[in-house]
């Protein structure tokens, strides 16, 4: 980008084009207030505070742009008096509280540095406030209508939940639906209470007024958010070792000063009286408190008494998306070190273990194609199976920015929630046939000339197989599969295969099919049709990621058929490299997954399992058969912060630490390396995950010899040598790296497959799968069918955002369906209802809407006691075993 140089107080600055003269006065290191003014909201000129005469005329720097070769004074005494003019006029209205304590906000800061006292302030106050919500307190009688608050959430959350009321000096900030805040539209970003001047909208407690650009002296720490996927930076303030306050990173990578309510408010679990803190074990049927070095050497006994009952393929361990990749290393390092079998697995295989298999058949790597910030350069985005806006909210936010600027939007999804609301095309397909809808796309891309011939022709295989496929899916014959009209299906796909620079958005909805692997294949064809991935035609195909680390814990080996950085444990160049690096024999066979160990166990052929951060009796399909599998297993371990339901039923529980307080790196669903650091200790007896494994180890008689994550880190760099370039200080220095990164002095890829794919032959290769039906469909005595996902304020089985404010906000598990079934069914919207599968039962509470289609059912699974996955089914897919969680036919009567 080109430079615009100008003269401010008699120095030279370049600022890039189209800055403006507050971006060149901050750039010649110049303090100029600007009440009204955050970088990351477009500007608005309102207060008068950053007054600087400009070519001889007094204007407002953050909405003048900066011209070539203009002269800016900022320090002559006409404009000083000015700029204190104005603050003084905005302090005048404000009650003297507003400053007594000399506060730590922004207008505090400011009325400090021009020496404004608390005297100057002299307004009455007695407009009140609203202190609903659990995380955002309105104070109104320091709300000075500098609109912030209203554009952070319009242009940058995308909510648009509140509004300035009333006129001249009794303008103030409202949520737009005009009752409490608690009952209003707000999602709880925090973004108002970062951006809030004055103090009128802050957070409960000490860290009330608190914003991210004006914060006392108090340490910070930066990390990584340990919720979902996206991986946003965020900033943890803390004193006596709780946590303060938590604000976004202005620089995150990711999230560019911005959060969401589990990020920034959620941390409430960590003091919870329900946390863990000693290890507890199983005597008599009941679970006691013992010391660590008891539990651990029973631990130790337990897994040799298996090994020596059994061998080493008696023992197994589901590693955690919620741990560090260091942890997770040392997991499978342990499994294949210490045990001797391949027997590791984490969620992934419940979630996404289809884009690794999908993903790496059609390009190579088992990663996102392309970078989220390209992603956000798309001109037109194809969303699938996603609920970003929910489930992804920083990503949500950003690809809704990105709509309301312009971009074209293609959402392929059940339910009318999120950005289907703002989509030019909205695709509502039957659950389970999103191979059909996806080819139906593709034939349309071929039919009309749409896919780029020169990229198929030189860079990728299959098109003779997939055209002959493609003629069995017209769009009228999809339309009958799928229940999408063929008009619409024409749209999208002109939409999509028009657009210059095109990018595919997916998730859950993709993967979790019993022909999953299909789906995100059948997904990939489109972009190598139109020749959008690893060229500048378009941003390829990238799956958001549910846990804050699937996407590192498979990185790191955590799976029973591939070791750190997907080399193969049936490759015995693969196996020689680790074994170089361990000095031990590695296993060849491939272990169990997730679905497996639990048949094991029930057979009686599993004696040992150790659970890591997971809730594998709330979480996992057909939890009946879950719960008979633990049952069944001789010694059941389990790591966590809470009694879970599965830790409830181990023998053995550890206490470990939470994200908050653990050092390592996660890897986020664009394939970025980030830190994670500890901001305050764990309580109690907690050790961190990589701790318990080394102790346990050790009690084995084998030093794993890790002695620190940036070890651990290290010795991965040297096993996989797509890790090899990453280290704690690199990180440290340049905050995030993506892999591959195959060399501490090469920059990692953020975008893949630029002159080659990954591929044995170097090409994309396109999938001629044909559409199969889904493992369960609806009949007369089942005849819904029930999807399940996420809610906004929860997360996973809700073991850390239900032990705190979130559950103010989202208190119950609804089930939402449609007026029509409602009335057929005979269900009054809020009454419980009994849900019941061909597995199991639940009970929730019913929501009538017309987000969901008739026919169809949503719940989400973050409330454990309502027994949701004991309706799902064990169908999963044919290629990965990830289970079909989005179709299960059910039928529900009131209870």
């Amino acid at each position: 980008m080109n430079g615009v140089t100008i003269e401010v107080d008699g120095t030279g600055v370049e600022v890039p084009e189209e800055s403006s003269l507050l971006t060149a006065v901050r750039a010649a290191g110049i303090e100029l207030p600007a009440l009204c003014s955050d970088d990351r909201l477009s500007p608005a000129g309102s207060c008068r505070t950053c007054l600087v005469r400009a070519e001889g005329r007094v204007a407002a720097a953050c909405v003048t742009p900066a011209s070539p070769g203009m002269r800016v004074d900022t320090a002559s005494d006409e404009v000083v008096r000015l700029r204190r003019d104005a603050v003084e006029v905005i302090v005048s209205a404000l009650p003297p509280r507003s400053l007594a304590d000399g506060g730590p906000g922004e207008l505090a800061h400011v009325c400090r540095s021009m020496g404004i006292g608390p005297e100057a302030a002299q307004g009455v106050g007695g407009r009140g406030g609203d202190e609903s919500h659990p995380y955002v307190h309105l104070d109104r009688d320091l709300c000075i209508a500098c609109g912030r608050c209203v554009r952070m959430c319009s242009e940058v959350q995308g909510t648009f939940a509140l509004t300035l009321v009333g006129r001249g000096g009794d303008t103030v900030v409202a949520p737009g639906t005009g009752g409490p805040w608690a009952e209003s539209d707000c999602v709880a970003c925090g973004g108002c209470v970062d951006t809030c001047p004055t103090g009128a909208i802050t957070q409960p407690g000490p860290a009330r007024g608190l914003t991210s650009a004006f914060h006392p002296s108090q340490a910070r720490t930066r990390t990584t958010c340990g919720y979902c996927g996206v991986g946003c930076a965020l900033d943890v303030i803390a004193h006596d070792g709780e946590v303060t306050a938590v604000l976004p990173a202005r620089d995150g990578p990711v999230n560019r000063g911005h959060a969401c309510v589990k990020g920034r408010f959620s941390h409430g679990y960590r003091t919870s009286p329900e946390r863990l803190t000693r290890p507890l074990l199983r005597r008599d049927g009941v679970l006691e408190p013992v010391g660590w070095d008891e539990a651990v050497a029973h631990v130790a006994r337990g897994l040799r008494a298996a090994v020596d009952a059994g061998g080493p393929d008696s023992v197994a361990a589901i590693s955690s998306a919620r741990a560090t990749n260091e942890e997770n290393y040392l997991v499978q390092k342990f499994m294949r070190v210490v045990i001797g079998t391949n027997n590791v697995d984490n969620c992934s295989r419940l979630c996404h273990s289809p884009s690794a298999a999908g993903l790496t058949a059609s390009f190579g790597l088992s990663g996102g194609t392309d970078t989220f910030d390209d992603v956000e350069r798309a001109d037109c985005l194809l969303v699938v199976g996603a609920n970003p806006v929910e489930a992804h909210p920083v990503v949500g936010a950003r690809l809704l920015r990105q709509v309301l600027h312009g971009a074209g939007l293609v959402v392929a999804d059940p339910r009318a929630v999120g950005l289907a609301l703002h989509a030019d095309v909205h695709l509502r397909p039957r659950p389970g046939t999103n191979v059909a809808l996806f080819h139906g796309l593709a034939h349309v891309l071929l039919a009309e000339g749409l896919a780029d011939e020169a990229f198929l022709r030189e860079r990728a295989t299959g098109l003779p197989e997939l055209t002959e496929l493609l003629a069995d899916y017209p769009p009228d014959r999809v339309a009958d599969t799928t229940g999408v009209p063929a008009a619409d299906l024409v749209a999208a796909a002109r939409l999509y295969g028009r657009a210059e620079r095109p990018a595919i958005v997916y998730g859950l909805g993709v993967t979790e099919h019993l022909h999953g692997t299909d789906g995100v294949r059948s997904l990939a064809n489109l972009a190598i049709l139109r020749g959008a991935v690893g060229t500048d035609r378009g941003y390829g195909v990238n799956p958001l990621r549910g846990q804050n680390n699937v996407q590192g814990a498979s990185d790191m080996g955590a799976l029973p058929d591939l070791l750190p950085g997907y080399g193969k444990v049936t490759d015995p160049a693969v196996r020689a490299r680790a074994e170089g690096v361990w000095g031990v024999p590695v296993p060849g066979r491939p272990g169990l997954r997730i679905p497996d160990m639990f048949a094991a166990a029930r057979a009686g052929d599993l004696r040992a399992l150790w659970v890591i951060g997971e809730d594998v009796r709330a979480t996992d399909p057909d939890a009946n058969q879950v719960a008979r599998a633990l049952e069944t297993c001789p010694l059941v371990v389990c790591n966590e912060l809470f009694l879970s339901e599965t830790a409830r039923h181990a023998d053995v529980v550890l206490p470990v630490a939470s994200w908050l307080e653990k050092d390592g790196t996660f890897v986020n669903f664009d394939r970025r390396f980030q830190r994670v650091r500890p901001a305050v200790p764990p309580p109690g007896q907690t050790r961190t995950d990589f701790d318990t494994l080394r102790a346990v180890a050790g009690a084995m008689g084998v030093d794993l010899a890790c002695a620190t994550p940036a070890d651990a880190l290290a010795e991965c760099g040297r096993l996989a040598p797509v890790f090899a370039g990453l280290s704690y200080d690199r990180l440290d220095r340049e905050g995030s790296v993506p892999w591959p990164c195959t060399a501490p002095d090469r920059p990692g890829e953020a975008r893949l497959y630029r002159e080659r794919f990954s591929t044995p032959d170097g090409r994309a290769h396109l999938a001629a799968a044909p559409y199969l039906p889904p493992g369960e469909r609806p009949d007369d005595e089942y005849p819904l069918v029930l999807v399940t996902g996420r809610r906004w304020a929860h997360y996973n089985s809700g073991s850390m955002t239900r032990r705190g404010g979130n559950l103010a906000l989202d208190p119950v598990d609804f089930l939402d369906l449609h007026p029509d079934d409602a009335g057929r069914y005979d269900v009054r919207d809020g009454e419980q209802v009994t849900v019941e599968s061909r597995h199991g039962q639940a009970r929730l509470i019913a929501r009538t809407g017309d987000q969901t289609a008739p026919g169809q059912v949503f719940c989400s699974f973050h409330f454990p006691a309502s027994g949701v996955n004991r309706l799902t089914s064990d169908v999963a897919d044919t290629v990965t075993s990830c289970p079909e969680y989005k179709v299960t036919a059910v039928r529900v009567a009131a209870s």
